[in-house]
């Protein structure tokens, strides 16, 4: 098996995209390159990585499996290259880490366990822990750094904050359903399908945001604060949700699978990123930690994929 890193890269860049052309562009290189490399990908892997269909690809099972590996693959070469290990070996102490759910469940941990790796000398004391906790506990000196959805900061005041992922909110319904024969779908749209809102990390508060500038409401037959839960009712035809491609899985527990398309109206993202309390003296630790995100988030700053 003879897999390059460029190939990887190229296959990263469709699974973001979504379509074979637009990763293209965005990588600058020919579409005929970017075809090529995922034909020869999947021919040493010996699965299809990707569905072709009129929109563009989507990962097959195989292929998301694969795309996790891509990405720790991709940031780890990244990290090697930019973070010289005696500048690792010189940090010591420890960093006080608090965590939102949505963050700890789908985004933080190969980040951290990378970071552990990297800097055997800091200890990484974390907690779990909602907004509003985690913003007093910032304040009050408990905890030094959060990961956690920078959208949702409230107290801007006294809290700093750099988003690192900016993650679009697609609409999810299961791969039968009508609305994926159309070119777009509006909230209008949605209005008229049962809808299952997601209630975890205030996401219901966010969706009554954006749903209050339309003249439409979602039909809404459930409520959860279990993302599986979410995905296992989409992908059985039960209803549709509109949630961030940072949750997206193409696959429920079942086996089932859930589609993604865009909606046409205005929806915003949903951000992930850092926050500490203003005027907070960060220590050596705590910055080490700041930037090993950065430079872990440069080369990756999309999440999921599917149809686009």
């Amino acid at each position: 098996m003879d897999i390059s890193l460029k190939q990887i890269r190229y296959f990263i860049a469709a699974a973001n995209a979504g379509q074979v052309s637009r990763a293209a562009m965005d990588i600058n290189v020919s579409q005929s390159a970017v075809t090529a490399a995922i034909k020869s990908l999947e021919e040493s892997i010996g699965a299809p990585l990707f569905e072709r269909h009129s929109g563009g690809v989507s990962l097959t099972y195989e292929g998301n499996l694969f795309l996790d590996h891509a990405r720790h693959i991709v940031a780890t070469v990244d990290e090697a290259v930019r973070l010289p290990r005696r500048i690792r070996d010189d940090v010591r102490g420890h960093v006080k880490l608090a965590v939102s759910y949505t963050v700890l469940g789908y985004f933080l941990p190969s980040h951290l366990a990378r970071f552990t790796r990297g800097f055997p000398n800091v200890e990484v004391r974390m907690s779990e822990a909602d907004r509003p906790d985690i913003e007093e506990g910032l304040t009050a000196g408990t905890f030094d750094l959060a990961v956690m959805l920078t959208s949702n900061i409230i107290n801007q005041e006294d809290i700093s904050y750099d988003t690192l992922l900016r993650s679009r909110r697609r609409l999810w319904l299961d791969a039968q359903h009508r609305f994926l024969e159309r070119p777009s779908v509006s909230l209008q749209d949605v209005a008229g399908e049962p809808y299952i809102m997601l209630t975890v990390d205030e996401a219901s508060n966010t969706a009554q945001r954006y749903w209050n500038r339309s003249p439409y409401r979602p039909k809404v037959i459930f409520r959860t604060s279990s993302v599986e839960a979410v995905r296992s009712m989409v992908a059985n035809a039960m209803g549709i949700a509109i949630l961030s491609d940072m949750v997206y899985r193409p696959w429920s527990l079942e086996g089932r699978r859930v589609e993604v398309m865009p909606v046409a109206d205005p929806v915003p993202t949903m951000d992930v990123g850092l926050a500490w309390s203003n005027g907070a003296e960060l220590s050596p630790a705590t910055r080490a930690f700041i930037d090993f995100m950065h430079l872990a988030l440069s080369s990756d700053q999309s999440f999921g994929s599917g149809r686009d």
